[in-house]
This record gives C-alpha cells, structure tokens and sequence, in this order.
C-alpha cells in the first residue's frame, strides 16, 4: 500500500462523497431560497414555515437519486473491495 494510492483512494472517496451530496445540498437550498422570497415578498416572518419544504425538497431529491446514489455508493464499495488483495504483498 503506496501513498500514493491512499491519496487517490482518499480523493475518490471525496469525489463520491460530493458527488451523493450535491443534489440532495442543491434541492434544498432552491426550496429554501424559494421560500425566502416568498417570505420577504409577502412579509410572512414565521420560522416554522422555512422547514417543511425544505424536508419535502431533501426527500424528493432522496427519492429522484436514490437509485443512482445506492449504484455509486454500491460501486465504490466493490472497487474498494475487490483491490484489497492486491495491497497485501
């Protein structure tokens, strides 16, 4: 085990991470931008109402990548697995 296969281990495993993140960070902070203009279009202050969508937001993108997220996630793991052999000499 190199060091620099740990490096680029470590930078897929970034590269991933923000890949499963993004759309499920990008749904949420449109829901939530969305819904501040609202409030300052209608001048309702209320913080309650800023949660509701952004949770319907999160769980829509939840359900739209989910499958393509677990086939990432899925594939990473195998790859990560399958060249574990390969670093014992």
């Amino acid at each position: 085990m190199t060091e620099a296969y740990l490096l680029g281990l470590g930078q897929n495993a970034l590269v991933i991470y923000l890949q499963l993140a993004g759309p499920i960070l990008a749904f949420a902070l449109t829901a939530g931008l969305l819904v501040s203009i609202v409030q300052a279009v209608t001048q309702i202050q209320d913080m309650t109402l800023t949660f509701i969508p952004k949770i319907v937001a999160t769980v829509l993108a939840l359900v739209l990548f989910g499958p393509w997220m677990l086939k990432s996630i899925i594939k990473f793991t195998f790859d990560l697995l399958v060249s574990m052999p390969n670093l014992v000499r």
